[in-house]
This record gives structure tokens, sequence and C-alpha cells, in this order.
């Protein structure tokens, strides 16, 4: 087996699949890997050296081997359309109608490649086998806490300004505890925050940061199946502060929030952190936005009318990157089980299920 981590070229990402104890192991049990030299992976070349990774230079996967998986997390460079001859392991964001789907695909089907997508790596019961999920919903209500703290201490004039990934959790729980504190000192009171998809990896990484920053446990109102079951929209949604949606969607649904309920003047929402960020699906619940926010610029803002107070929503796709280090490892590790079995490809459940549902999706992107 050769596996080739590619290096990520999507700003601010700071991730990987692979991390250098991960490679380690696996080149022990015979793998080969090939690693990229990557200024932007939170581990450093050297630490990949050390594991027994062959380093080469960053886009050398154009040239590798056949034979070889090109693994990595975010999409490949944009403005390439060239065809796709390996087998890639990644988020590709293809699957569910987004923007660009049929072109994604057809590169591959060009290609003669494969698209072994991780978000579809699954075992019998149909749960993931690796997800950032935790972490996304972790740093989803980081993001919206500090945003929140923000738009306490600034006039509603300041933008907030763009942020970038934490050390370890620790750092990240301090500064947000000392924003808090800044902002209880001229607010006199602690975000109420609403986790939908509470029960989940996700919602439980969202609902787990609101905890570990100090906000008592009445303030984060927790919603998932039975709370939601009878279809939004939820007016419940505008009476909190920050509204943090953690759903996995997998089908179309009502939406959880209009337009027209955004313009109520009484409103108290003023955050949205869509972690689920189905930014350009057609089927996204909250439709109040089209394309993703990102680091550099993490907030847009709702236009609500000259009456209701303001609305910003957060909606970065790879939100983990916030904590690069905890995130990559909790990954890497639960990848890990599923990679060994790459050698035996067509008799794994979870790649043959993988593989089936590209060729599926490539055959509807053909004829669509």
């Amino acid at each position: 087996m050769h596996l080739w981590l590619r290096a990520e070229t999507k700003a601010n990402e700071h991730r990987t699949a692979l991390t250098p104890s991960v490679v380690r192991t696996l080149i022990a049990e015979g793998a080969t890997i090939t690693v990229e030299r990557s200024p932007e992976n939170i581990f450093d070349d050297a630490e990949y050296a050390e594991a027994g990774a062959t380093l080469v230079e960053t886009g050398a996967w154009r040239k590798a081997p056949l034979d070889a998986y090109i693994i990595g997390l975010k999409e490949l460079p944009e403005n390439d359309d060239s065809p796709l001859p390996h087998a890639h392991i990644m988020f590709a964001h293809c699957f569910k109608g987004q923007d660009g789907w049929k072109d994604v695909l057809e590169r591959f089907g060009k290609g003669n490649g494969t698209l072994l997508d991780l978000e579809f790596l699954v075992d019998e019961r149909g749960r993931r086998v690796a997800a950032f999920g935790y972490h996304a919903g972790y740093a989803g209500s980081a993001v919206g806490i500090d945003l929140w703290c923000h738009r306490q201490l600034n006039d509603a004039s300041v933008a907030y300004p763009s942020i970038s990934h934490y050390k370890n959790d620790k750092e990240l729980i301090a500064y947000t505890k000392t924003r808090l504190e800044a902002a209880f000192a001229k607010s006199g009171r602690l975000p109420r925050v609403m986790v939908m998809g509470a029960l989940g990896r996700c919602g439980s990484g969202a609902c787990d940061f609101v905890r570990h920053v100090g906000i008592p446990e009445e303030n984060i109102i927790k919603w998932d199946i039975n709370e939601t079951k009878g279809g939004g929209p939820f007016d419940e949604i505008l009476n909190h502060d920050i509204f943090v949606n953690c759903i996995y969607l997998s089908a179309k649904i009502p939406p959880f929030i209009t337009k027209a309920m955004t313009e109520k003047p009484d409103r108290v929402l003023s955050a949205i952190v869509d972690v689920s960020c189905d930014a350009t699906n057609p089927n996204n619940p909250i439709p109040l936005y089209h394309g993703c926010t990102t680091f550099t610029n993490p907030v847009l803002t709702v236009n609500c009318g000259a009456s209701a107070p303001k609305l910003d929503i957060v909606a970065i796709d790879h939100l983990p990157t916030l904590l690069p280090r905890e995130s990559s490892n909790a990954f890497s590790t639960d990848l890990l089980p599923t990679l060994r079995t790459l050698d035996a490809r067509e008799s794994s459940g979870v790649w043959k299920r993988a593989e089936e549902l590209y060729r599926t999706k490539l055959a509807e992107a053909r004829s669509a």
C-alpha cells in the first residue's frame, strides 16, 4: 500500500489526514508513505521524516505512481480541470448537489480515477468511521461566542476581524474566558446558546465548549430529533443569542429559520454559526445565505430590514482547523483501522460502499 499525503492548498487549512504518529504506525506495518512538504501543516516536515516518510515537494502528487492513493482533506487546487487518474481519499463536497459538483466528478471520470470520499466512509450501520464533527462543533461554539462578545464590546459598525488557529484547546479556552469576562462586565449577562443536533458528535462538541468556558448549563439549549420532529421553522431560535447548527443533512427538510423571521424587531438572536455548512446545498435548512465564509472574512450579515437588530452568520467549512493539532490527531487515529484495509479494498465493506457511491454519483453527473 502506498499512501501519498498531499499538501493542503486551501487558505488557513492547517489540519492533516495523516499525523506523524499514524504514519509511523503504517510504515511499521509495511506501508509506503510519501508526504508533501507543507509550511501550513500543524505538524513539521521533520516530524514526518522522523516517522520514516519520504518527503517530496508540494503538488508532486500529480506525478505520483498510479497505484498510490492520494490522501488529503480539502478540495484540490482551484482553476484546474485536468483529468484525475489516481484514487483520491478526501472531502470533495460534490455528492449533495453542491456548486460545481458535476465538474469535480467529471475530472475523475475523464482520468479513470476514483473518488473515495472521506465523508462517506461508513460502516455497516451507516456510521462514519472517522469524522471531524466533535471539533467542528467545539470550534463553532468558540467562534459564535467570540462573535457575540465582539458585538457586546464594540459599536455595531465595527467589523468582526479575521480569526486564526490556536496551538491547543487550553489557549482557546483561556482567550474566550477573557472575552466573556469583558462582555459580562459591560452587558451584565452571559449569552444563551442554542445547539441544533445536540446529541450527535458535532453537537456534543458544541455543548462541551460552552461548558468549558464557564457558561452555565441553563444557558445551553439542546435540541435534537425529538424537538424538531414536527418540522420547522422554529420561532424558539429567535429567543437565543447564538444558534449553532450541528445537524447532518442527508435529505431535504423544512427550514429552521426564514428571512421573514429575522426581520422581527424583538429578535434576540444575533449570531448563527452554521457548522453543518451546507452553504451551496439547495436543501440548506438555513436559507439566509449562499456560499461559505472564511477565516479571513468569517462573517456575513443578513439584511433584516431597518427595524430589526443585526444578524451575523458564520459558515466556515473547515472550522476544526481552529484547533488543528487536536482535531487531526483524533481524525487520523479514527481513520487508521480503515486505512489498514486498503490493500484488500475489493473485499472491505467501507471502501466498496465508498466506491459504489462514487460510481453512482458520476453516473448522475453525466446524465444530468
